[in-house]
């Protein structure tokens, strides 16, 4: 696909709207997302409102950090950083900011207590506004009564941006504490890797082992980053190895 043709000049099934309308959201590139935002093109080259996407991802990329993407350089970027991006200007960037700052809203929007949490994405979104965007690594346990419906949550620890430390001791002094009867724990990945460390792993043995011996049990291990989560329930066999006994 040539970024230089206007988004009109392509075929139905590959302009991004309709694309959108189609087969939904996921099923486009951050650029074809971003070109629904800015709604025409320009920039170096007159390029289509996909090419210039495409440029914005590539100049965020160069300007971020080490181990982080081009999207995630969206997540605090400012509106003057925005405009002096060839071809953004301030319609183009207030509507990309205000896109940016909508989503982590309904992220952030979290169930009431006493909500069923019955899905890693209901826990993620509940866990969203402490860990999603986070620039360190954060350790948080979700606390939940024998039925599965939220009690609250806790941040355990704080450690650096690519490091945080948490003990299942202090893990389940919050679980009792609050009368749980079953936990999740999570933390994030400031650089929005989602795959799981050979150090998250182990905690994962350890505290569904705890779990085990206290008669809590631990219902899930989620790393949440950049929007997204992954739980290690879903993708390992540690809960085979270590059944909890946790149906209600």
């Amino acid at each position: 696909m040539s970024y230089s043709l206007r988004v009109t000049d392509l075929p139905t099934g590959d302009r991004p709207r309709e694309k959108l309308l189609s087969h939904g959201s996921r099923h486009l590139s951050s650029a074809e997302l971003l070109a629904i935002l800015l709604g025409t093109g320009q920039g170096p080259g007159k390029l289509s409102a996909i090419g210039l996407g495409q440029f914005i991802l590539k100049h965020l990329a160069q300007n971020s950090s080490e181990g982080t993407d081009a999207v995630s350089g969206l997540r605090d970027i400012t509106p003057e950083e925005l405009m002096a991006i060839p071809g953004v200007g301030p319609a183009k960037a207030t509507t990309i900011l205000a896109a940016v700052e909508l989503g982590k809203r309904v992220f952030q929007s979290r169930p009431s207590e006493q909500t069923l949490i019955n899905d890693p994405a209901l826990a993620a979104a509940v866990l969203s506004a402490d860990l999603m965007w986070q620039a360190t690594e954060r350790f948080a346990v979700l606390l939940l009564d024998v039925r599965h419906r939220l009690l609250g949550s806790h941040v355990i620890s704080v450690g650096t941006a690519t490091e945080t430390l948490a003990h299942p001791r202090e893990i389940f002094r919050e679980a009792v504490r609050r009368n749980a009867s079953r936990l999740i724990m999570a933390h994030n990945h400031p650089s929005g890797n989602l795959e799981a460390s050979q150090a998250d792993l182990e905690l994962t043995k350890q505290m569904l082992q705890a779990g085990q011996l206290m008669g809590i049990p631990v219902l899930d291990h989620l790393i949440l980053g950049n929007g997204d989560y992954h739980s290690l329930r879903e993708s390992t066999q540690l809960w085979q190895q270590y059944p909890q006994g946790d149906t209600p």
